[in-house]
């Protein structure tokens, strides 16, 4: 069972506010699989230079804020079954369904009821390896491609390619240390048209806090592979350090970015991301309370967590979820769902959903209609497949 938000309603014209809630309690957690493999504001504006204040009670209009969408029933759907250990897909604004396959190392397009195949890659999938993250271009309706991630003999690399010809892709990014776990893999376009990058730390802690590594950090690029001029760092790729193995990455509607990662068997993460901070690892794990690394904002243990794919719900389909965080769960099987403050600094409530229906769960993306759709994954050797697996699922109005 899960909880339904009724956002307060703002009445305008003068009238006063009304609020009303109605919650229903979340399903207890099940026993867990001890075997699973995952265990993993501005300032005010200056006025213009050479120009007086004014006078303080000739001030511009502001404009009303959106008054808060009306609420809906929801459901969830099953938008297609039968795939093969997928990792990750992307949903284009032409409503496109993009895939990997992290063991095969096959992107597909699913249509129609079935997947066709459109790429391999020669892919190193021992452990956590193979064919992982996929991104479409914030200009895909122009320049029509695709963004791949993958694990190779040597190390995990970008490609981009245009899904409809056959053309040999074209090598965007590589050197980002590989190893049989925590290679990272999740990449996304923010809204400053970016590519960023969640990486991880190879099984080698130690490159987390080395600023001069591409290992357990999330990377900033532009769409060509080059360092955009403000980074946080002059010359460097790197956003973020400190990091242990990056799933996850989501913007709100503020543009904040926030990501997931797996805790070393205790403390999974989600960060709210600011560039140049350090997040601790391995010095420290979960809430350190250290002036040198910045905290979580929300920690949870792997048997309830081990979280993959994060989104956020941006003016979605589902209007009581706006600016809500949903995260897709490995060895927790759910899908959590979590309130922020207005700022951005803290969970003020948090919710899980479809405990132990969907099983092991890699990937939560936004539809185009804003719709959020979860990737199952129990068909990689580590999860117990059910008829259909594996699927992805759609959240949206009834």
């Amino acid at each position: 069972m899960f909880r339904r938000l009724l956002p307060c309603v703002l009445i305008a014209l003068l009238m006063s506010a009304a609020a009303c809630s109605n919650q229903r309690n979340a399903p207890a957690d099940g026993p867990q699989d001890p075997g699973d493999f995952d265990l993993e504001e501005p300032d005010p504006d200056d006025p213009e230079d050479g120009q007086p204040d004014g006078d303080p009670d000739d001030k511009p209009p502001q404009e009303e804020p959106d008054p808060p969408r009306d609420p809906v029933e929801w459901e969830a759907s099953i938008v297609a079954t039968d795939l093969a250990a997928p990792w990750d897909l992307t949903v284009t604004p032409d409503d496109r369904v993009f895939l990997t396959e992290r063991d095969s190392g096959r992107v597909g397009e699913y249509v129609d009821g079935r997947t066709r195949r459109l790429r391999q890659f020669p892919v190193a999938n021992a452990g956590e390896g193979g064919l992982l993250g996929i991104a479409h271009s914030p200009r895909f309706a122009q320049d029509n491609l695709l963004y791949v991630y993958y694990t190779t003999e040597e190390d995990n690399r970008i490609v981009r390619f245009n899904p409809d010809n056959r053309a040999e892709p074209e090598l965007i990014f590589e050197g980002i240390p590989q190893s049989r776990i925590h290679n990272g893999g999740r990449i996304d376009f923010g809204p400053d048209g970016m590519l960023y990058v969640g990486t991880g730390d190879a099984a080698r802690p130690d490159l987390a806090q080395d600023p001069d590594s591409l290992a357990g950090k999330i990377l900033r690029m532009t769409p060509d592979g080059e360092i955009p001029d403000d980074n946080p760092t002059a010359g460097s790729f790197v956003y973020s350090m400190g990091h242990r193995n990056v799933q996850g990455l989501a913007w709100d509607s503020q543009g904040r970015l926030f990501a997931t990662e797996f805790g070393p068997n205790e403390n999974d993460e989600v960060n709210r991301i600011i560039p140049g901070q350090n997040y601790g690892w391995p010095e420290v794990t979960g809430q350190s309370n250290q002036e040198a690394f910045t905290d979580p904002i929300f920690v949870q243990q792997p048997p309830d967590a081990s979280w993959s794919g994060l989104t956020a719900s941006v003016q979605g389909a589902i209007p009581q979820w706006d600016d809500n965080l949903l995260i897709a769960s490995l060895r927790g099987q759910r899908v959590w769902r979590l309130v922020l403050n207005e700022e951005g600094t803290e969970v003020v409530e948090s919710e899980a959903l479809f405990v132990n229906e969907w099983g092991r769960l890699r990937a939560a993306v936004q539809a185009a209609d804003g719709s959020i759709w979860v990737l199952s994954n129990n068909r990689d050797g580590r999860g117990t497949p059910r008829e259909g697996d594996d699927q992805i699922y759609r959240l949206g109005p009834q």
